[in-house]
């Protein structure tokens, strides 16, 4: 089972949509704050939102379906599993 994390901050539309997103493909990620991590700020500051699958990124920025890895076992296929993703940076529009 994948795990799935979205990197966000506090007051992003954009992670918001992609935890929308994700939730309606089946998939409760685990959040993590860029703004509460010294290492996730350097990493992800101005890319959030993040998804990461298996600490891998798979998605940032506006997240799409199309961007979502769909392969058996990974993201938005099979019964609902718990995933941990990141968002972490936001565009401008945040």
């Amino acid at each position: 089972m994948a795990v799935v994390v979205l990197i966000t901050r506090k007051g992003c539309h954009l992670c918001d949509d992609a935890l929308r997103l994700l939730q309606e493909l089946g998939v409760e990620p685990e959040l993590a704050d860029v703004d509460t991590d010294d290492r996730l700020f350097q990493l992800y500051d101005w890319r959030v939102p993040v998804v990461l699958v298996d600490g891998v990124p798979a998605a940032e920025g506006k997240i799409t379906r199309d961007q979502l890895p769909s392969s058996p076992g990974r993201i938005g296929r099979g019964p609902k599993r718990r995933l941990s993703v990141r968002l972490d940076a936001c565009d401008n529009d945040c």
